[in-house]
């Protein structure tokens, strides 16, 4: 709104929302930090809401990662269960799903029976969709019945496909710190066995394929990791030493 209190033109919402998460993309730290920020935003912008969550569906299945209260995870929490729900539908159809009552929308009747008790009487959920991928759904929640159109509806979508950025965004930057720990270990590995083949080799006259074959053996003895062993022979060289 602006500050006389009417409601803002739906373009200018939209602009509003979209330097908000240009903002997160460069400020997120942690994928659960920007999912919260996420459904905080969607709470403001979507007239009517009362509540918001993130669903993420990957390789670890179906699940909330970010709700701004207890009533959205255990709405959440109940489509999963019951493998029914608007979320799960958008998801699937990868389109903007709306129920204006949950006490007489016919198309879930389970999950709505079991939602209708936590005070929830609206829902609008819209896919996050990246690419080729379905990451998942944003999702408002409302106390009133009636309270989402089609406004609210097109600002849902395109606020969305801003989040879907940030998750995708996310997503890959973690995936790429992961990889990149992932290499730093492996070449801290590599070079604690080089030098534990050196140690070897000084230590006994023997050449560099006989002192890897040594590490071998005592790594299998001991049951541990080959670049265990090899911190190990270093570590005990610098004991000699002093």
């Amino acid at each position: 709104m602006d500050p006389t209190g009417s409601p803002l033109p739906l373009a200018d919402e939209l602009a509003a929302v979209s330097a908000r998460m240009s903002g997160l993309l460069l400020t997120a730290e942690t994928v659960r930090t920007a999912l919260g920020l996420v459904t905080s935003l969607a709470v403001e912008t979507v007239p009517g809401s009362s509540g918001a969550g993130i669903t993420l569906v990957d390789e670890r299945g179906r699940r909330t990662s970010a709700a701004t209260d207890e009533h959205v995870q255990r709405a959440d929490a109940l489509q999963y269960e019951q493998d029914e729900g608007p979320c799960l539908a958008a998801i699937a159809l990868r389109q903007v799903v709306r129920v204006d009552d949950l006490q007489s929308d016919p198309r879930w009747p389970r999950w709505a029976r079991s939602a209708v008790p936590l005070g929830l009487r609206a829902a609008l959920s819209s896919p996050l969709v990246a690419g080729d991928r379905a990451l998942g759904a944003l999702k408002v929640y409302a106390h009133e019945p009636g309270v989402f159109d089609a406004r609210a509806e097109q600002l849902l979508q395109m606020f969305s496909a801003q989040a879907a950025i940030l998750v995708a965004n996310v997503q890959a930057f973690d995936r790429a710190q992961q990889l990149s720990e992932g290499l730093r270990r492996t070449v801290r590995d590599r070079d604690a066995v080089s030098l534990a083949k050196g140690v070897l080799m000084a230590r006994h006259g023997v050449d560099e394929e006989t002192a890897f074959g040594m590490l071998l053996a005592r790594a299998g003895q001991d049951a541990v990791p080959l670049a265990e062993t090899a911190r190990a022979v270093a570590a005990s060289a610098v004991r000699r030493r002093r």
